[in-house]
């Protein structure tokens, strides 16, 4: 398994959620912070944080902004330029060897030194455990997971389905000594050191006291016969704790208030560094909600130190007002990402890509970028960022072969009849209104109470969109302004019912995430309006997978089934020898295009992000690659 460091960032914002406390009367000086400590700074995101901080299951872009915060010692560390490289604080010795079988085996020695912040050792076992207990099927659905953890190592699939008992591509060869071997099958692989860029959990409160990791020479294993029943209260308390949470990153999470919306974290006295060694310097750091509208009125007032990620063109010139009248700093940098509409594919009119394509055609999204972004940023055509190398040595070629989808009630029309949405209510030629189509077998699953059976025999389905959007959000009100209440959509026969949720909950409908309740598995949206940010590597395997497994892990949640895309998405990482770029590029383009051909969502903007801060704080520096959780860590405040 790659222990992936993203997920898809969902950016939009949530409902605003009021932080206790903080009222502009206190004049710089909200009630929150700590009088004996110095050093301490206020961020704030109007992500709106869940309290799930791991990304094995589902977390947003401000609970992975905390356990970036709060995480460290991975195997492998991303440098400020986005290189790949072996983490020297945490890794003594990487031995790389290939083994006749084609396999690759990756021994690692960790330093002595490395510690949880409750002063136990971090040993090779932390590394190991989680791939012992969730690569297996029945542990892994106990706790919504897919059990492919560690899928590309050697014996997976047999430790999966328990007819092998141990994960043969694993071992566990002393206190602070380790190897992982990749199966041949699985090679190249573009991004390599990527594949075994391990991070470590705290065994020892993940699991039950006296739980075992064993390996007698053949691979890891749990010793005894562990139960998901047997861990489960342990697994529950460790996922969900916030209270001094055990880690062992350059931060501790000393707390968090969900009503209030905080998260208090302190400098962890434990930490030996980064990949160069770097401790932080700030002591305490205040995480707080935001909401758009007020968020620069709290930066002048000293309720917040630091806002990250500015995407708003109105916010943006607002906030270089700011800076130009003194006391704050702003910075900038080109998004690795962009904002999306995803449609949902295996149910409903999004199912059919004609539709999708229609409501490319009725969203004008020149204009809507213009406003959004005022003249910081652009549309794009695929699911890339502006600030992508790939992007930009691509440019001419994308923009020969990929449809821009300019602006046109006539050629959405012309989709939608060429899709078969060409009746009216009563089945007959549509004249105006609402168009149907006529559909059949598994075309009209979860769609069953909107189907009109007519006596002939025939199940029209409407041509009617449900989107959920989140609250108090401007990317949705902006969207619901020039696709819902704009006239194109009403004129070409499509209709489209907003809902309105918190953020959380939208995540969930996105999902499917029955963990949080029964209802969520049930089809019900067929449309989000979302972001994707990605990190250094553009990595998309699985992305279209139809594994049930995997989407139930978070992979391809449009639900598309293409198995063109799909290998491609494959191939681009997967085959490809490391250094590359030729080749890698070429498959990347033509995954761009076969995307922008079946649009299994509709990338709206990528843009130029701005940061703005109090000049209290000094030595901040950031790009498309870096960002504050890692810029932090080589700040200072000034009293």
């Amino acid at each position: 398994m790659k222990m992936r460091r993203y997920v898809v960032l969902f950016l939009m914002a949530a409902a605003m959620v009021s932080v206790t406390g903080c009222s502009r009367k206190n004049n710089g000086n909200p009630p929150f912070l700590d009088k004996n400590v110095k050093g301490q700074i206020i961020i704030g995101s109007t992500t709106q944080m869940s309290g799930d901080w791991e990304t094995v299951w589902t977390n947003n872009g401000a609970d992975s902004d905390v356990l970036r915060l709060i995480s460290g010692y991975d195997t492998v560390a991303q440098t400020k330029d986005g290189e790949l490289i072996w983490d020297k604080t945490v890794v003594k010795l990487a031995i790389e060897k290939t083994n006749e079988d084609g396999s690759k085996t990756f021994t690692f020695v960790l330093n002595d030194g490395l510690y949880w912040n409750d002063a136990t050792e971090v040993t090779a076992k932390d590394y190991l455990w989680f791939y012992a207990v969730f690569a297996n099927k029945e542990r892994a659905a106990a706790f919504g997971l897919s059990g492919n953890a560690g899928k590309d190592y050697v014996g997976h699939d047999a430790y999966y389905d328990g007819s092998a008992p141990v994960f043969a591509g694993l071992r566990l060869l002393g206190d602070r000594r380790f190897s992982v071997t990749v199966a041949a099958e699985k090679l190249p692989y573009y991004y390599d050191k990527l594949m075994v860029s391990l991070t470590p959990y705290p065994m020892h409160v993940w699991l039950p006291e006296g739980t075992e990791l064993l390996d007698a020479g053949d691979g890891i294993y749990l010793g005894g016969n562990v139960t998901a029943e047997d861990i489960r209260e342990t697994v529950k308390a460790a996922r969900w704790n916030s209270e001094n949470r055990v880690s062992c990153g350059p931060y501790v999470l000393k707390s968090f208030d969900k009503s209030a919306a905080m998260a208090v974290l302190e400098a962890n006295p434990y930490y030996l560094g980064n990949y160069e060694g770097k401790r932080p310097e700030i002591a305490k750091i205040f995480y707080i909600k935001l909401e758009s509208e007020t968020q620069l009125d709290m930066l002048k007032t000293g309720e917040v130190d630091l806002i990250s990620g500015m995407a708003e063109g109105v916010e943006i010139n607002a906030a270089l007002d700011m800076v130009e009248t003194g006391g704050f700093e702003a910075v900038s940098y080109e998004r690795n990402g962009y904002g999306k509409l995803l449609f949902v594919c295996d149910f409903g009119p999004t199912q059919f890509v004609e539709v999708r394509r229609a409501i490319a055609y009725l969203l004008n999204r020149e204009e809507f970028a213009s406003q959004f972004c005022q003249g910081y940023g652009t549309v794009v055509n695929g699911p890339y960022g502006l600030a992508m190398p790939m992007y930009k040595a691509a440019k001419e070629e994308l923009d020969e072969r990929l449809n821009a989808y300019s602006y046109s009630q006539e050629k959405a029309v012309e989709e939608l009849e060429r899709g078969g949405w060409i009746y009216g209510v009563d089945g007959g030629p549509y004249q105006s209104g609402l168009r149907y189509k006529e559909v059949s077998g598994k075309e009209m699953l979860g769609y069953e109470d909107k189907i009109i059976s007519l006596p002939d025999g025939r199940n029209l389905m409407p041509l009617a969109i449900e989107w959920l959007s989140s609250e108090n959000n401007p990317i949705s009100e902006l969207l619901d302004i020039m696709l819902v209440k704009g006239e194109a959509a009403a004129a070409a026969g499509v209709r489209i019912n907003r809902t309105t949720v918190q953020f959380a909950e939208l995540q969930n409908w996105v999902m499917r995430d029955v963990s949080q309740g029964v209802q969520y598995e049930i089809p019900t949206y067929n449309m989000f309006n979302l972001a994707s940010d990605f990190s250094a590597y553009y990595d998309q395997s699985y992305q279209w997978t139809q594994d049930e497994n995997l989407i139930a892990y978070g992979y391809n949640v449009q639900r598309l089934s293409d198995p063109e895309l799909d290998r491609l998405s494959m191939d681009m990482v997967y085959g490809v020898e490391p250094g590359d770029e030729k080749g890698y590029q070429k498959i990347w383009v033509d995954y761009i295009a076969r995307y922008n051909e079946l649009l299994p969502e509709l990338p709206l903007y990528s843009n130029t992000y701005y940061d703005v801060f109090r000049d209290k704080i000094r030595g901040y520096e950031v790009n498309s690659l870096w960002k504050t959780v890692d810029a932090i860590l080589y700040c200072t405040v000034e009293e």
